[in-house]
């Protein structure tokens, strides 16, 4: 796939020692559309790390990170301990609702169900006090008497960036169905562009390779259920640790 110039440039002139990776997470939110599905994808800002090239909603995590999760399995299929695995998950809940405004949570009474409208003047003001860190989203949750639906994240893949970037994360890629009546909104000050899109037609738009890999993958399932299928035999505990390899000649190769 083709690689940034930046990159390039950055993995030529690489002499370590790396940076520390930090644990981040990130979402591909998924919703049905004919034939088959989209995606929902954000362009960073220039002035952001990695800006210019699209991403899916995600982020490091923060401590605020410890929701009660539903899941008991996040441990094994994150390949962390308990504390840790409930912070990523918690983190990728927290920047899907920061960076889309969408919501994983359902009524403490209906543990079944999810929250239908969450774009009304209540919920950004909560989602801009939980974006400033003046309030965490399991306090969030508590409040409105709501509690986390994990069991709607799908564990997908683990990527961390490779030695020569100056910031580094230890990313963990979930995917997750948009919920029945909300919608994702442009609502992260991140962005300069979102846009939901067809999976298998994105080819033009430039993106990272995690981004590209994992959406050639999701595309491949076919449909929603195939991405649900296929999401219970990944493998999201093993990292994939990307290398380029730039020839005399300035020619760079990828490797997974």
């Amino acid at each position: 796939m083709p690689l940034p110039p930046a990159m390039i440039q950055r993995a030529r002139e690489f002499t370590g020692p790396p940076a520390p990776a930090r644990p981040a997470a990130t979402v591909v939110l998924l919703r049905p559309a004919d034939p088959d599905f989209q995606v929902y994808v954000l362009r960073r800002r220039t002035t952001m790390a990695f800006g210019g090239v699209y991403a899916f909603p995600g982020g490091a995590v923060d401590p605020s990170d410890c929701p009660e999760t539903l899941r008991d399995d996040w441990p094994a299929r994150l390949g962390l301990s308990g504390e840790q695995a409930r912070a990523v998950v918690g983190a990728a809940a927290r920047e899907l609702f920061e960076e889309a405004g969408v919501v994983l949570a359902g009524s403490v009474a209906e543990p079944d169900r999810t929250v239908a409208d969450a774009d009304d003047p209540t919920w950004e003001s909560d989602r801009a006090a939980v974006l400033r860190r003046e309030l965490t989203m399991a306090e969030l949750l508590d409040r409105r008497g709501l509690r986390l639906r994990d069991d709607l994240l799908l564990p997908w893949a683990r990527w961390i960036t490779p030695e020569f970037e100056p910031k580094r994360f230890d990313t963990w890629f979930f995917a997750a169905l948009l919920p029945e009546s909300q919608s994702a909104r442009d609502v992260s000050g991140e962005a300069d562009r979102t846009a939901w899109i067809n999976p298998a037609e994105a080819t033009d738009l430039p993106m990272l390779p995690p981004t590209r890999h994992t959406l050639n993958q999701i595309a491949a399932a076919g449909t929603i259920p195939g991405v649900v299928a296929a999401s219970e035999h990944r493998d999201a505990a093993t990292p994939v640790m990307p290398r380029i390899d730039v020839d005399p000649d300035g020619t760079a190769t990828l490797s997974l």
